[in-house]
């Protein structure tokens, strides 16, 4: 199949490959299908970008996309590589500019039918609670730099330890929700700067807070180990590290650009700016990657605690009664230092996921011993209007994609698009037509993340499924959502 000039030969009917040419190391590899390929992805330069990326020193085995790719920042959005630990690469853009953007899923014991009538009081109090928008701040007092400090070392643990959570958390949050290597020397004092009263606020774009229902379950052993049931009303939070994240790539890109000369590399692409893994510069980016991760975890562990509080005051209940539980917290954004199986040896490399969700499988090390017999949960995002999935890893994945699954929809529309497309639309009362109550801080946010903006989240969601990357859990839908 030629795609924008671009040739791609079919491996299975969810697996589409980019032939090994010119001065790419590997090849290319897209999971998706035909109808996909020819409709969404065709439209802007991904696949091109999955070429670009072949081209890293030190890449293994493939230059991988998932199905909700989309055109970023040097990598595409959904796209996955591995770089050899000792020969290769580190690459900001295989991370992004919202590093360790990430989702985290709370389950309740509350039913929506005994709620659903209460539903816009809880939206305006979670909106009322939990700062929104471009430059949000204020959702506890403003950080000094020692404070700021700990949180860069110790992620969620530092929330945990003032009191925005329960050590529980910790266990079901990815990394236990901190990365070691973690120096806050690594990092400018104009991103900590931006960092010091954005602890525990959502941001905009994107970035949400969902209520959401239970609508169906695919695997019951593993929805009954997750805590979930049918009817049941679950909390879906969308955020990442704000502006000190996006400080911390900007900052490490003029570092990494003027590193990619000094060490002679040759890539089609100047967003692809890299510099070996064990080099000064990229030890001190992944050092202050490590850091913009651990903010993440612990605004995400602080916009959690505010969630609860929220509910436990709306309904008039107490801890015991509402049940508030974390199920899971996953990057999408993030690079990591993992041990993979390459042609049949155990091998350390840099595992780049940007746009792309960890999806470890049944009795691995690395997820909570409670989930070990299912597999680590994988949570997929849709968009406002529609819903979400909770899918978990599998061996395949482990084999196939370095343990990586798909992060969301992926968009098929610009921002600009979108917002062409919403005018003369009211699009708050079709939502509200749909059962679904919103906050935004404006329409302009509203337009750009209007529902058809994306992909439907369930074709990707199945692409994966059908190929054993991650299989279906169960599926929720939003009945109230906050926004920036």
């Amino acid at each position: 199949m030629n795609i924008n000039g671009i040739e791609l030969e079919k491996v299975t009917e969810y697996v589409w490959e980019i032939p090994k040419s010119g001065r790419m190391n590997v090849p290319g590899r897209i999971y998706t299908s035909k109808k996909m390929l020819e409709t969404s992805i065709r439209n802007d330069e991904a696949l091109k970008q999955v070429i670009n990326v072949a081209h890293l020193p030190g890449i293994q085995k493939y230059s991988l996309a998932m199905p909700d790719i989309h055109w970023g920042y040097g990598f595409p959005i959904g796209g996955v590589a591995a770089t050899d630990f000792e020969t290769g690469v580190i690459s900001p853009g295989g991370v992004g500019y919202d590093i360790n953007c990430g989702v985290r899923l709370a389950r309740t014991s509350l039913k929506y039918d005994n709620i659903k009538n209460r539903i816009s009081k809880l939206v305006q109090n979670l909106f009322k609670n939990i700062p929104t928008g471009v430059g949000s701040s204020g959702a506890i007092k403003k950080l000094n730099q020692t404070e700021i400090k700990n949180i860069l070392i110790k992620g969620s643990e530092w929330a945990v330890e003032q009191g925005f959570g329960f050590q529980e958390d910790l266990d079901f949050t990815e990394e236990n929700g901190k990365l070691k290597n973690a120096d806050p020397y690594s990092v400018s004092e104009r991103a900590i700067e931006r960092g010091l009263d954005q602890a525990g606020t959502l941001g905009s774009g994107n970035h949400f807070l969902e209520i959401d229902v239970v609508e169906e379950i695919y695997n019951d052993e593993a929805a009954k180990l997750f805590g979930l049931f049918k009817g049941q009303i679950v909390v879906y939070i969308h955020t990442g590290s704000r502006g000190l994240g996006y400080q911390i790539c900007d900052d490490y890109l003029k570092v990494l650009l003027k590193a990619e000369k000094k060490y002679g590399f040759n890539l089609p692409d100047k967003q692809l700016a890299c510099a070996p893994i064990k080099s000064e510069e990229g030890q001190n980016y992944l050092s202050a990657m490590n850091c913009a991760a651990n903010f993440a975890w612990n605004n995400r562990q602080i916009i959690m605690h505010l969630a609860r509080k929220t509910l436990k005051e709306t309904f008039s209940i107490s801890e015991d009664e509402l049940d508030f539980k974390l199920v899971y917290d996953v990057c999408h954004n993030i690079a990591k230092i993992e041990e993979h199986d390459i042609e049949g040896k155990l091998k350390k490399v840099c595992v780049h996921r940007k746009g792309a969700t960890r999806a470890f499988p049944i009795n691995s090390k690395f997820i909570p011993d409670k989930y070990r017999k299912v597999g680590q949960p994988v949570l997929i995002p849709g968009d406002m209007g529609r819903y979400s999935f909770i899918s978990i890893g599998t061996d395949k994945a482990l084999e196939e994609t370095f343990g990586s699954s798909c992060h969301g929809a992926g968009r098929i529309q610009s921002r600009t698009q979108a917002l062409k497309e919403a005018k003369g639309k009211n699009l708050i009362d079709e939502l509200t037509k749909s059962g679904i109550t919103i906050q935004a801080k404006g329409m302009k946010t509203i337009a750009e993340e209007m529902p058809h903006a994306y992909k439907d989240v369930s074709e990707v969601v199945d692409i994966m499924h059908y190929a054993g990357i991650s299989t279906k859990v169960a599926k929720v839908r939003p009945v109230g959502v906050i926004k920036g």
